[in-house]
């Protein structure tokens, strides 16, 4: 099966198998950049977040959860209202309106479109001759978008939805401090709603105007970035790092480089940060996401935000959409806290460094992933059409069901009872179980590697002879026979 057609039909199935559904509301239409999960994808996200819950606690990190509308004041502190917009322009003749970063790097692939100025990018457009895709006729000037979804609360009081989690965990620092017992560094995540008013969001669930994210944060002090314990358990470990300077002979393959080798390279700066890559790349495969598909790719010095000491990108090979951004991690250095120390007349300045005299206030690294992008590109990744077979290759902790039991015929009583008896004694070992007896029993099969299902149990005229019933392996489609006693402990293990 060719690639388009395998695109093709992988849209179709995140659809039909109630992963995906969308753009939302369907019934009226659709509005762009709103999409709705359904049951598969709601308990493919659920067990994604178990699993990073999971692996953050092993690293040390808790978890807040705060509001997703703040006043006005928090987004004047954090910067948002005056930086947080995007450059639009629009078609003198039908008024079409269009993101230029996004309108020049599909016109111009070849050129780095990041980072330029309004004039610049201005420039490029008057050089290229680049119209309008829709009618052909020429731009306006380009404009300031700021993405803020803004509201009011009560009477009077106006507020925003947040773009973004992490600058609603900066709020509780004060806390936070209190809580650590000013124990350093302090590790904490956020996951929640977020919205951004984009201009033409497109991709999916790539770029929408209300979607998901999970950010963690470490606050720490100057000198531990430098001298960072947890990093020397794991400065021989290599990761696929795309540095800027890279980036700009035309290479787009990254090096496969030890974090120590890459301080020692001056490629990356700090320990504590290069731990941050580290721990970002070690969830990203956890989640399953093969190793082949991943890259980091750094942010050139025009391209970072004006505060950031240093950012990347971990990014993801797609068929559809190419290389597609899930996580960045960035040293956000102590922009935020100051600011909002400024804003709110507060003292975030505390005692990290070997002198308990000297107080400082606290660098913030952070490693922000987007739970719908992973959601994506997992599924894109896990997608197989083998021998005409779709095949849903997810984790086994990660799929939506771990097993199915089918009765192989249904009209007969004692193999449908005993059928659901084992159905319900799975449930009742908290394994996610799934029966189905409507179909074929190839039919029954089909729907399940659709899903991902990993083990598929048949209960036949000969498991009412001798206890026994058939598990069959999704990938190898091997099949054993088993005493009914010990599925579930065959399912564990």
């Amino acid at each position: 099966m060719e690639i388009e057609d395998n695109i093709e039909t992988f849209n179709s199935l995140i659809k039909r198998r109630s992963f995906i559904w969308g753009p939302s509301p369907e019934i009226y239409g659709g509005l762009a950049g709103f999409y709705s999960y359904g049951p598969a994808g709601m308990e493919l996200k659920h067990n994604i977040l178990s699993m990073l819950r999971r692996e953050l606690r092993y690293f040390g990190f808790g978890e807040v959860e705060c509001p997703t509308i703040m006043p006005e004041i928090v987004w004047r502190a954090s910067g948002h209202l005056e930086r947080f917009i995007d450059p639009v322009i629009k078609c003198e003749e039908c008024n079409t309106q269009y993101r230029v970063d996004k309108l020049l790097q599909e016109a111009l692939p070849d050129t780095i479109i990041d980072g330029l100025s309004f004039e610049e990018m201005e420039e490029l457009i008057k050089k290229n001759r680049i119209l309008c895709p829709k009618c052909g006729k020429v731009f306006q000037k380009i404009e300031e978008y700021n993405l803020m979804l803004k509201t009011v609360i009560g009477n009077d009081t106006i507020a925003y939805l947040r773009p973004e989690t992490a600058t609603t965990t900066y709020l509780l620092f004060n806390r936070l401090d209190q809580d650590a017992r000013r124990q350093y560094p302090i590790k904490i995540y956020q996951y929640g709603k977020a919205y951004r008013n984009e201009i033409s969001p497109r991709q999916l669930v790539l770029r929408m105007r209300a979607f998901d994210q999970f950010e963690i944060q470490l606050f720490i002090g100057k000198e531990q970035e430098m001298d960072f314990e947890d990093y020397f358990e794991l400065k021989e470990y290599k990761l696929p790092l795309l540095d800027w300077q890279i980036q700009e002979k035309k290479i787009d393959t990254p090096n496969l480089i030890s974090l120590e080798q890459a301080i020692k390279k001056k490629i990356l700066k700090k320990p504590a940060f290069a731990y941050c890559l580290y721990l970002g790349y070690y969830l990203t495969k956890k989640v399953g996401i093969p190793e082949k598909v991943i890259r980091y790719r750094q942010h050139s010095p025009h391209e970072r935000a004006h505060y950031a000491d240093d950012a990347w990108d971990l990014e993801i090979k797609t068929n559809q959409f190419g290389w597609v951004e899930i996580c960045g991690v960035h040293d956000r250095t102590d922009y935020d806290l100051k600011r909002h120390g400024d804003y709110s007349k507060q003292d975030f300045k505390v005692s990290m460094g070997s002198d308990p005299n000297v107080k400082e206030i606290p660098q913030i690294l952070e490693i922000a992933f987007g739970i719908d992008r992973i959601i994506y590109t997992l599924l894109e990744n896990a997608f197989n059409v083998e021998d005409g077979r779709i095949n849903l290759k997810l984790d086994k902790h990660l799929a939506p069901n771990t097993v199915a039991v089918f009765p192989l015929v249904r009209n007969k009583e004692k193999i449908r009872n005993l059928a659901l008896k084992i159905h319900r004694d799975l449930l009742e070992f908290r394994i996610k179980s799934f029966y189905d007896a409507a179909g074929s029993i190839g039919k029954r099969y089909r729907r399940q590697d659709e899903l991902g299902t990993p083990f598929c149990i048949t209960i036949d005229y000969q498991s009412l002879e001798d206890n026994t019933v058939t598990i069959r392996e999704r990938d190898s489609m091997n099949q054993v026979r088993v005493d009914i006693s010990e599925v579930p402990n065959i399912i564990n293990k």
